[in-house]
């Protein structure tokens, strides 16, 4: 079979066979779970780390797991082993995990159940040629609006989830000419405190130490773990605190740390610029591509 598989609800099959029900709460309420893992060697990266946060984060959002662990485990194993087989050795994977409460069945006029809950996963190619820019010209960002966290909040924003209708529409705020080409949506809380982008978690350098908004407004990103275990082996300092578009003339660097491209450095942030690449970033960059065993700039440069 030249096509790839997928999981879904207990069986492995065709991708282009893997359905969900219109009436399934991950569309009519976009109650969705996800989580999104990346090969390196084409073997899942962190896969422990990223697995223990989407139990986490479904238990949260009370959206129930049929499957244990160790299955879990067993079926993205499997299903990145056979998917791999059909590209080129160097190409990579992106793997998707999610999970709904399932079908509702109100919305078939067939009274108030829910479920059985719905889970599955499928891969796709890492699409390098989204993030060369990143690695050739710097990042750009731009802060169109508020993310709306802080206490209270219904859904934890350490949270993976789909319900992103924030930054679809902050994206296409970033189509006006006003914002500069290229621009990534980075959002501030009611505050102005800087919080997350869409695609990963920003970092700015301040005196030296690496700073990361505070944990409690933005995702519990596997990334932003790595960093910080990176920063403690090299000797760098890192810390949470509250970042203001106002810091910004203090900013020695600023990076976006996520799962597909890794670690790139920002050159612009709202119109100010910031000294790129940075020595810090290349040093971070540089310990993350010793530990996977692959030069990331160089395999997001030349297309996976």
């Amino acid at each position: 079979m030249d096509e790839p598989l997928a999981y879904l609800n207990g069986s492995l099959l065709p991708r282009s066979e893997a359905m969900l029900e219109l009436h399934d709460a991950g569309f009519v309420f976009a109650a969705t779970v996800i989580d999104y893992i990346r090969t390196f060697q084409q073997q899942p990266y962190r896969l422990e780390e990223h697995l223990q946060r989407f139990r986490h984060d479904c238990a949260a959002c009370y959206i129930p797991l049929p499957d244990s662990h160790d299955r879990l485990l067993t079926i993205a194993q499997e299903l990145v082993a056979h998917n791999a087989t059909l590209l080129p050795p160097q190409a990579e994977l992106v793997l998707i995990l999610f999970a709904t409460p399932g079908p509702l069945a109100i919305y078939l006029g067939e009274g108030s159940g829910i479920g059985p809950p719905t889970l599955g996963m499928h891969t796709f190619l890492l699409p390098c040629a989204r993030y060369r820019r990143f690695f050739a010209e710097g990042m750009v960002l731009a802060v169109p609006g508020v993310h709306a966290v802080g206490p209270g909040q219904l859904i934890d924003p350490r949270c993976k989830h789909r319900s992103r209708l924030h930054w679809w529409i902050a994206d296409r705020l970033l189509r006006d000419p006003k914002y500069p080409p290229h621009a990534v949506a980075l959002l501030q809380d009611h505050h102005g405190h800087l919080t997350e982008t869409a695609i990963g978690s920003f970092l700015a350098v301040m005196d030296g130490v690496v700073c990361s908004p505070r944990q409690e407004n933005i995702l519990d990103s596997i990334s932003l773990r790595q960093v910080r275990s990176l920063c403690e082996r090299l000797g760098i300092s890192f810390e949470q605190r509250d970042l203001c578009l106002a810091d910004v003339p203090r900013f020695e660097e600023a990076m976006l740390t996520g799962t597909a491209f890794c670690l790139a450095g920002v050159r612009e942030l709202h119109r100010q610029p910031i000294p790129w690449p940075g020595p810090i970033f290349e040093d971070l960059l540089c310990a993350w591509s010793e530990e996977v065993g692959i030069d990331i700039r160089a395999q997001i440069l030349g297309n996976c």
